[in-house]
Formats: C-alpha cells, structure tokens, sequence
C-alpha cells in the first residue's frame, strides 16, 4: 500500500529538526528541482502530434506520485511549484551547450552543496540516504512547510508534530 503523505511528511521531518536545516532546504530543493528541469529539458520527443520534453515527462510521473498520497491541496501545490520551475528551466535548454550544461550542472551541485551545509547543521544525514522516496518527499516537505508558515494546513503540521516534534521553522528569527 502507497504511504500517505502525511506518513512520508513524519518520515522527512524526522531528518529535517534543525531549523538551519529546514533553511537551506529552501534554497537547495529548489535548485535541484530547477536544475534537473534544465538538464531534462533538451531531450524532446513527440508524442501525439505534442512535442515534449523528458522534464515534462518526470513533472507528469511525479505529480500523478504527488496527487495519490492523500493529501489533493498538498499534491496540487508541490505539482505548481515544480511546474514553476520546470517552466523557468526550459528556455535555458533552447542555448548552446555549454551554458545548458552550466546552469544545469552548476544549479545541481550549488544545491546539493547548500542541501549537504544544512546536514551539517542537523548532524544527521539526508533522508534519501534511508529512503530513496525522500528524494520526492523534498519538494513536497518544502512546500508544506511554506504553506504551514502562511496557516495552512494546520491538521497535518499538528500530525507531524505529533510524530516527530515541534518543527523549528518558526524560530527562524530567534537566536540560535
């Protein structure tokens, strides 16, 4: 059976406590997201008289992923997010070679090394270590946690903390 959302949100967080962590997850999942829209983009195929790119494809696979765990608004919303950036990626893969490969492998590896900084912080090391799923969970525990920051969504941030403990975004403004 598929775990619910709200079991893989327990799960991540589980991993994400330190609230420097949970920072840099801002800016690193973004990037890699970014970054792997950008790669993907240049490989394009038709189907269906429709041209696409594999970038679209992987959007397409993860948001049918993100739409069956339960939770509709919280898979909706990572599915735009990843849209946003899919769509951002695509004209950087319409250049030459070396700037696609620039701002895809440079996005790549600036995020993972701001993901990895976070880890230190944490002392504990990435989900997707345990979990490959984690991979998928990111975006999905990034854009949770913004949501949750605006008030939304108060019934699964309390099941996850409930779970796993208080998260810490909201002391991001206090002294560490």
């Amino acid at each position: 059976m598929a775990r619910t959302a709200t079991d893989l949100m327990a799960q991540y967080a589980a991993y994400h406590r330190d609230r420097r962590n949970i920072a840099t997850h801002f800016v690193g999942i973004p990037l890699i997201v970014f970054a792997i829209g950008v790669l993907l983009a240049r490989a394009r195929f038709e189907l269906g008289g429709l041209e696409l790119s594999a970038a679209w494809l992987l959007w397409l696979l993860s948001t049918l992923w993100y739409l069956l765990r339960g939770n509709l608004a919280l898979g909706l919303a990572v599915s735009a997010v990843n849209a946003a950036l899919m769509a951002l990626a695509h004209p950087l893969a319409q250049g030459g070679a070396a700037p696609w490969l620039a701002w895809g492998l440079g996005s790549f590896v600036i995020g993972w090394i701001i993901q990895f900084i976070g880890h230190y912080y944490e002392g504990r090391k990435p989900a997707f270590v345990d979990d490959l799923v984690g991979l998928l969970v990111g975006p999905m525990f990034v854009v949770a946690e913004a949501l949750f920051a605006l008030g939304w969504g108060r019934e699964l941030q309390h099941e996850i903390e409930r779970r796993v403990g208080p998260t810490r975004l909201r002391d991001l403004t206090r002294p560490a």
